[in-house]
C-alpha cells in the first residue's frame, strides 16, 4: 500500500462528506474518483494529501511515498521565470547536484584537495545515475506533448493564461514522477491533442494515479478501477468508467430488491405481532419477534441519484436548406493566418463538431459565423434563420440584478417557471439557487446560466463554444439528449470527445487554413485519421510505371525542387546517425576511462577526462535533437 484511508469519517462544517471509509491504492493502479459535483470528491484528495484531517479513522502513508497533487489552487503560483524553467525544477536534486559540483570544480582548481576530489567523483556518478544530461530534452518533449510550440519555450511564464499555466505545472509534476499522481480535472484546460498525449503517457506511467475526471472517454482508457463517492460512501468497480455505469445500475439493483425482501419480512413480522401480543399462548413468541425486530440492521432504499428529467426546446421557424454560406473566406492576426479563401456551408439539419488543437482558431471561425469577427470574405445566412450563440463573452449580456429564474424568464422563451426550473435543475440550479442573484455567481455558474438562456431561445441554428466546460457527467448526458432530441442545426467547439461522439453528425477540422469537412460522426472521423497517419507513417513502395502510347512527361521544375530538399534531408539524416554513433563510442570511452582507479592518481588527467565526458554527454544529448528534428522535417517532406 502506498497510501489509504482507514476507517475514516470527514467532516466538513455539519456536512459528512464521508462516512467511516476505507480505501489502499496500491502500487500501479490507475483510478477514476468520481461522483456528482459537491459530494466531495475533490476534498477526499484534500484529505488523501493531507491538507484536511480526518473527525475519525487515518490517513496512512508508506515510508518514503511521494505525492504529486494538480489541482486549482496551483494557479496562486507566479514567476518571471520561463516555463522551461519552472517545469525543470521537477529535477530540483539533479539540478542542485549541478550547482554543487560547479563549485567543487572551482574548489579543486585552487587546492587540489584529494578528499574534495573523492567527494567531487563521487557527486559525478550521482549525476549520472539520475540522467542529468538529459533533464532539458525530457522537459521540452513532455512540454510539446502538452501543445506548447518550441519558440514558447523560453517565454515567462507569467506572460501565459491560467489554462497553459496549469499546462506547465502538470508537465512539472509528471516529470517529478512521484509514486503516486493526485490530478483533480487534469483534462480542463487541454485540447484534444493534449489529452490524448496526456492518456497515452499515464497509460504507461509507473506509478500511481488517482484522477478526479468528468471526461468519461479519457477516464474510459487510462483507469482499471472507478472509486464512487456516493452517499457518503466509497463504493469499489474494478473495471473503466464504461464496466462502472453497468455494474452499478446491477449493484443498485441488487440491494434494492434486499431492501425490499427485508421490508416484505418486517411487514410480515409485524402483523404477527399485531395479532398475537395480546394472546397469552402467543405473547412470548410475539415479544421474540419484537426484540428481533429491534436489533435487525435495517437497509436503506437504493435508487440512483440522477436528474431524469427531458427538456424540450422548441424551434419559432423553419429555415431554408441552406443555414449559412462561406466563401473566400480569409482571417489572420498578425502574422498568424487562420484560414485563407476557405469555403464552407452549413445545411439545415447538421450537427457539426469543429474539433482540433487549441491555436488552430475553432473559436474564430465560430466567431465569423455568428458575425462576432471581422474577416476579408463572404458569408451568408440563408433563409428563416434565428442563431443563438453561446460563448465565454456571452457572460456580459447577463442582467447583473436579476435573479437566476428572472433572467431565464427575460429571455422570452415562453415556457412555464415550472418548465424554467426543470432547465435550471439540468443546469446544477436547485430549491433556493434559483433565487441568487446573478452578480454573486462564480465565472462558472454564470456560464452555465448563459448556456441554459441560449438552449431555451427557440433558435433554429446555435454556435456553441465549449458548452460542457461547467457541467457535470450527469449534466452532460441530459445536454446530449437535449441537443438529440432538438430539430434544429447546431456548430460546436467541444474537447470532450465523448460529447462529441453523441452529438455531432459531421466533423470539421481547420488543416492547412482550410476548412475540412469529414461527413459522419466523431468515431469514424477518429479512426480514418488514425488510419491515414498510418498510411502516410509506412514506407511507400515505388510507384508502377504507367506505359502510355506516348512518352510520359518530363517531372515539373516543384518535383525536382522536392526530391533535392527530400536527398538533401536523408544525407543529413546519416550524417547525424554517424555523428551518434561515434560520440557514443568516445562516451563510453570516457566512462571506461572514468571507472578506471589510475585516472584518480592523477588530478589534471582526472579533471580533463571528466570534462571530456560531460562535454561528449552534452554534444550527444544535442545531436539527438537535431537528429529528431532532421528526421520529422524529412517525414513531412515525403508526405506532401
Amino acid at each position: 500500500m502506498l497510501i489509504g484511508l482507514q476507517n475514516v469519517t470527514f467532516e466538513f462544517g455539519s456536512r459528512i462528506i464521508v462516512s467511516n471509509a476505507t480505501w489502499h491504492i496500491q502500487p500501479g493502479e490507475r483510478i477514476g474518483l468520481v461522483g456528482y459535483n459537491g459530494t466531495g470528491k475533490s476534498t477526499l484528495l484534500k484529505v488523501l494529501v493531507g491538507e484536511y484531517q480526518p473527525s475519525v479513522g487515518a490517513v496512512e502513508r508508506g515510508k518514503e511515498v511521494t505525492i504529486g497533487y494538480l489541482h486549482q489552487d496551483l494557479l496562486s503560483f507566479d514567476t518571471n521565470d520561463s516555463i522551461l524553467e519552472v517545469a525543470l525544477n521537477a529535477f530540483e536534486k539533479a539540478r542542485q547536484l549541478q550547482k554543487e559540483i560547479e563549485e567543487l570544480g572551482t574548489i579543486l582548481e585552487q587546492t587540489g584537495d584529494e578528499e574534495m576530489l573523492h567527494l567531487y567523483t563521487e557527486k559525478l556518478h550521482e549525476l549520472d545515475i539520475l540522467d542529468a544530461y538529459n533533464i532539458e530534452h525530457k522537459t521540452a518533449e513532455v512540454l510539446h506533448g502538452l501543445g506548447f510550440q518550441q519558440s514558447n519555450l523560453h517565454r515567462p511564464y507569467k506572460e501565459f493564461s491560467g489554462g497553459w499555466r496549469m499546462r506547465v505545472l502538470l508537465a512539472k509534476m509528471i516529470l517529478q514522477q512521484p509514486d503516486v499522481l493526485l490530478l483533480d480535472e487534469p483534462t480542463n484546460h487541454l485540447d484534444m491533442p493534449s489529452i490524448e498525449w496526456l492518456e497515452k503517457y499515464l497509460q504507461r506511467y509507473k506509478g500511481s494515479v488517482v484522477v478526479v475526471s468528468h471526461d468519461k472517454y479519457f477516464l474510459n482508457r487510462m483507469v482499471t478501477k472507478i472509486i464512487e463517492l456516493y452517499q457518503k460512501e466509497l463504493h469499489v468497480y474494478n473495471g473503466n468508467y464504461d464496466f462502472f455505469e453497468r455494474e452499478k445500475v446491477e449493484r443498485v439493483a441488487l440491494q434494492q430488491r434486499a431492501y425490499e425482501n427485508q421490508q416484505t419480512y418486517i411487514q410480515q413480522q409485524e402483523r404477527f405481532i399485531e395479532r398475537f401480543k395480546a394472546k397469552a399462548s402467543k405473547a412470548a413468541q410475539a415479544q421474540s419477534i419484537v426484540k428481533r425486530l429491534d436489533k435487525l440492521e435495517r437497509l436503506e432504499e437504493a435508487s440512483i441519484e440522477q436528474r431524469d428529467i427531458r427538456i424540450q426546446f422548441q424551434i419559432e421557424k423553419q429555415p431554408g436548406k441552406i443555414i449559412c454560406e462561406l466563401k473566400h473566406i480569409t482571417k489572420k492576426f498578425g502574422e498568424n493566418t487562420i484560414v485563407e479563401n476557405a469555403h464552407a456551408e452549413i445545411n439545415r439539419g447538421d450537427k457539426i463538431a469543429l474539433v482540433g488543437a487549441n491555436g488552430k482558431g475553432k473559436s474564430t471561425v465560430l466567431r465569423i459565423i455568428a458575425g462576432a469577427e471581422t474577416f476579408d470574405g463572404k458569408r451568408t445566412w440563408g433563409h428563416n434563420i434565428q442563431e443563438s450563440f453561446y460563448a465565454q463573452h456571452q457572460l456580459e449580456a447577463l442582467n447583473l440584478n436579476n435573479s437566476i429564474l428572472q433572467e431565464m424568464k427575460d429571455c422570452g422563451s415562453q415556457q412555464t417557471e415550472q418548465q424554467l426550473r426543470n432547465v435550471l435543475g439540468c443546469f446544477l440550479f436547485g430549491g433556493d439557487d434559483i433565487d441568487k442573484k446573478i452578480k454573486v455567481l462564480s465565472g462558472g455558474e454564470k456560464a452555465r446560466i448563459a448556456l441554459a438562456k441560449t438552449m431555451i431561445s427557440r433558435a433554429n441554428f446555435l454556435l456553441l463554444d465549449e458548452p460542457t466546460n461547467h457541467l457535470d457527467m450527469n449534466s452532460v448526458e441530459l445536454l446530449i439528449n437535449a441537443l438529440n432530441q432538438y430539430e434544429g442545426s447546431y456548430i460546436l467547439v467541444s474537447h470532450d470527445r465523448y460529447f462529441v461522439s453523441k452529438t455531432a453528425n459531421k466533423i470539421w477540422e481547420i488543416e492547412d487554413h482550410q476548412i475540412k469537412e469529414y461527413k459522419g460522426p466523431y468515431e469514424e472521423w477518429a479512426n480514418w485519421k488514425v488510419q491515414k497517419e498510418k498510411t502516410t507513417k509506412e514506407v511507400k513502395p515505388t510507384p508502377t510505371k504507367i506505359i502510355e502510347p506516348v512518352a510520359t512527361a518530363p517531372k515539373t521544375a516543384i518535383d525536382k525542387e522536392k526530391n533535392k530538399e527530400i536527398q538533401k534531408q536523408q544525407k543529413l539524416c546519416k550524417q547525424l546517425e554517424e555523428k551518434i554513433a561515434t560520440q557514443q563510442q568516445e562516451k563510453a570511452a570516457l566512462e571506461s576511462l572514468l571507472a578506471h582507479p589510475e585516472t584518480y592518481s592523477n588530478k589534471e588527467a582526472f579533471v580533463e577526462t571528466e570534462k571530456a565526458y560531460k562535454q561528449a554527454a552534452e554534444t550527444l544529448a544535442i545531436l539527438n535533437k537535431e537528429y529528431e528534428i532532421a528526421f520529422e522535417k524529412l517525414i513531412l517532406l515525403e508526405e506532401k
